[in-house]
């Protein structure tokens, strides 16, 4: 009995000492973190899902010549703002959210971001839509999004893509509604309205979900650094950030040229606009599967693959789309891999810089993807030939070049991780 006993008394102190021994900052996979993996897809469909139905505006702009003062290029900057000023204030949100906390930093922003909406409804000129829809609903996405991209990995370690992708997800979701609501609005009930009721509808949504977000930087500590610059002194934090800052030209270019290629292979405007739906359908039904792929196989070989792969597919598919079918083959194809950056940044973050750094890294992330967002469909449209019979065709050779050359990063980084102990 005394020998059971004592056993019994051992196993129980391993046992105690085991949970003891679980550092109170490993993520625990699950619980509230689901919740909060709600609450971010969320926020992901009503920013950069409504981001990404900017080609229907785009493509409306073109066509209607809604500002006569306006050349093709002040539209294509205008939807780069949105993402480029968003990444812009990456440093700034950064440091408020250390500051003043994650809930105020982003309330501000869900407010800017119906505010731009509903200014860009009532704006005359073209320097008043640069304003509202470029500047107002970039710096609004930016307050929203940065505080919470770093949110996730503190939940989640071994399905941390998964939870990534399924959060990631949100925008391919926002991108459908968007594009195909979004064109039917201005068809029924004008472009002034619709402007206003996407504000409306944002900025309900994003109030519910920034309600329901909740960190653990009470455990994790993070330093929430707005410029990290001893990162920058690392190899493989160089490799990343270089990827993130070429893929970017090939993202921006493929996502807002598609809708109006659609319109130059003589597509309906509602084609065109389902053009950017199926886009966005690949990408709400593909980036859960890649997240599992990733946990599984690998983080940076599957992000290397995938981007290797969205250059092939541009090559070998969109470019030589004539007609209604093949674009929409594409564009599904397409969808669920052109956004690997989004989905695999926080992910990566934490296994190139570790967990505590990851709000400095993505900070960093986020600047280094500035340029390619702001001016990447600016080059797309400038390398259009609108006389040609195949406009599209350089824009299309620059996207497919980017995601080629942006792999090269990956592969290179995915080697020196292989290797134990490289930095």
């Amino acid at each position: 009995m005394t020998q059971i006993k004592t056993e019994e008394s051992v196993t129980a102190a391993d046992e105690s000492l085991t949970v003891v021994d679980v550092p109170p900052d490993t993520p625990p996979d699950g619980g509230y973190g689901w919740v909060v993996v709600g609450a971010i897809s969320t926020l992901n469909c009503f920013t950069w899902g409504v981001a990404a139905s900017y080609g229907v505006y785009l493509s409306y702009y073109l066509a209607d010549q809604t500002y006569p003062e306006a050349a093709p290029l002040d539209y294509a900057f205008i939807g780069g703002l949105e993402f480029g000023v968003a990444m812009l204030i990456a440093p700034a949100a950064t440091i408020l959210t250390r500051e003043l906390g994650k809930r105020f930093c982003m309330i501000s922003g869900l407010i800017l971001h119906a505010a731009g909406f509903i200014a860009a409804s009532f704006a005359r000129r073209i320097w008043q839509l640069y304003l509202s829809q470029g500047l107002c609903i970039g710096i609004g996405i930016g307050l929203m999004f940065i505080p919470s991209s770093a949110i996730l990995p503190q939940w989640f370690l071994k399905r941390r893509s998964l939870a990534n992708g399924i959060s990631s997800a949100g925008s391919g979701i926002g991108g459908i509604a968007f594009s195909l609501g979004t064109n039917a609005m201005i068809e029924h009930v004008g472009l002034p309205w619709a402007l206003r009721i996407t504000g409306l509808i944002c900025l309900v949504a994003n109030l519910a979900a920034t309600l329901l977000l909740r960190d653990r930087n009470h455990l994790v500590r993070p330093p929430q650094l707005g410029f990290a610059v001893h990162l920058l002194k690392r190899y493989d934090v160089l490799l990343l950030l270089s990827w993130a800052f070429v893929v970017m030209f090939g993202y921006m270019a493929l996502l807002y040229s598609l809708s109006d290629f659609g319109l130059s292979i003589a597509l309906s405007q509602s084609q065109a606009s389902a053009l950017t739906a199926f886009l966005n359908l690949g990408t709400a039904v593909g980036r859960p599967f890649v997240g599992v792929a990733s946990d599984y196989f690998g983080r940076i070989k599957v992000a290397c693959l995938l981007t290797f792969a969205c250059g092939i597919l541009i090559f070998a598919i969109w470019i030589p789309a004539t007609n209604y079918g093949v674009t929409i083959l594409f564009s599904v194809l397409s969808g669920a891999i052109l956004g690997t950056f989004w989905m695999t940044i926080g992910p990566l973050s934490a296994e190139v810089a570790g967990l505590r750094e990851v709000p400095s890294m993505l900070s960093l992330a986020w600047i280094s993807v500035v340029l390619p967002c702001t001016f990447a469909e600016v080059i797309a449209l400038y390398l259009r030939r609108s006389g040609s019979s195949r406009p599209y065709l350089y824009p299309q050779i620059f996207a497919g070049l980017a995601y080629l050359v942006a792999s090269l990063f990956l592969f290179a980084l995915w080697r020196i991780k292989r290797k134990p102990g490289t930095i």
